[in-house]
């Protein structure tokens, strides 16, 4: 961080101890001292703001990244039970010719009904 080599610290406490006086230098010393804890307080501070400010940006875009996953996977595979959710659609079936139109009633009702896309669990009961 800064380059001091022993000689000029050396140089740096000899006019110090002059132009203070020993009597003085304790009382100086404690005062910079007091003054370098509070600069390194606020250093770390500034830091782990950052840091913090970092990690929520992460955050952020992980839970936006997770957003659009989810939204596609809800998209391929929408839920049987939901209302606004498109239901697929079965091409109808040609009409066969049978001995009675109760049964050509039955069979085109059965091919025009939706297909399910998969089965969904109960709500409040535990998974099979």
């Amino acid at each position: 961080m800064f380059d001091v080599a022993p000689t000029e610290l050396l140089l740096v406490i000899v006019v110090a101890l002059v132009v203070i006086g020993p009597k003085d230098l304790p009382k100086a010393m404690r005062f910079v001292g007091k003054w370098m804890g509070k600069a390194r307080g606020m250093a770390r501070h500034f830091r782990s703001g950052l840091d913090t400010m970092m990690r929520e940006a992460e955050l952020e875009e992980l839970e936006k990244q997770w957003r659009e996953q989810n939204d596609a996977i809800m998209r391929e595979f929408p839920r049987i039970d939901d209302v606004n959710a498109p239901t697929p659609t079965a091409k109808p079936a040609a009409p066969t010719a049978t001995a009675t139109g109760e049964q050509d009633a039955d069979e085109a009702a059965a091919a025009t009904a939706p297909a399910e896309t998969h089965a969904v669990p109960p709500r409040d009961g535990p998974l099979p």
